[in-house]
């Protein structure tokens, strides 16, 4: 009965090949089947060349879509991070005056950003008490000697690193857990201190200096513009 069902079904498969051949050569299962039925029929001496070259096609096919992956997801996060940015921006936009702008950054800001801390470091000839919890004052020249760690390099506009642990001027109590920062310079005007718009995270990983920075760049002058009109 086998025998029987297996002959009537060998006609119906032919006709459904010879009409469609595609489906058996989209079916990569099928036709590594096939290559390896007609291998083992050519036995051990015979080097099969096409079939070298097909496995070495479905290599480089299965790179190209790895990276195709790749670049989508890079393609979906930087539009992710764009987006965040121009939220940030527009919420920057909404603050009244000062005291409001203040009250933004550790808020809805930080929420925006995803960060667990943001600072406003500035620089002050006698630095005192802050004025708002969110303000770390500091003496003049603090800014580029954290930024560069006191070395003799250029003060770049945003600084991405891991840190362990952060600095007590910057984050006070909560630099014991800090353990990654992003650190924006800002640019008050000529004849003005320093000053530094600094986020903290918990996580090692969430700011690395092998990070893009353009986002961030767009944010900080956006910040920066922001915060002259405010202290005029």
């Amino acid at each position: 009965m086998a025998d029987n069902t297996a002959r009537s079904a060998a006609p119906d498969w032919r006709d459904r090949v010879m009409t469609d051949p595609d489906m058996i050569l989209e079916d990569r299962d099928l036709m590594r089947a096939l290559i390896a039925a007609n291998e083992r029929q050519m036995g051990k001496n015979i080097v099969d060349l096409r079939g070298i070259a097909m496995d070495r096609l479905e290599a480089r096919l299965d790179r190209l879509e790895d990276t195709h992956r790749s670049v989508i997801a890079a393609a979906y996060e930087n539009l992710a991070g764009t987006n965040q940015i121009h939220r940030c921006v527009l919420k920057l936009l909404e603050a009244a005056d000062l005291p409001h702008l203040l009250d933004l950054l550790p808020g809805e800001l930080a929420d925006i950003v995803r960060v667990d801390r943001v600072r406003l470091v500035l620089e002050s000839p006698t630095p005192g008490p802050a004025p708002h919890a969110t303000v770390s004052p500091v003496d003049p020249g603090f800014v580029d000697d954290y930024i560069t760690q006191r070395r003799d390099v250029p003060v770049r506009r945003v600084t991405l690193r891991q840190c362990h642990p952060a600095s007590e001027w910057v984050f006070g109590e909560d630099s014991a857990w800090i353990r990654s920062e992003a650190l924006l310079k800002i640019d008050l005007g000529p004849e003005k201190l320093g000053a530094m718009l600094a986020f903290g995270a918990e996580d090692p990983h969430q700011f690395r200096a092998n990070q893009g920075t353009e986002l961030l760049t767009f944010f900080t002058q956006a910040f920066e513009r922001v915060l002259r009109g405010h202290l005029g």
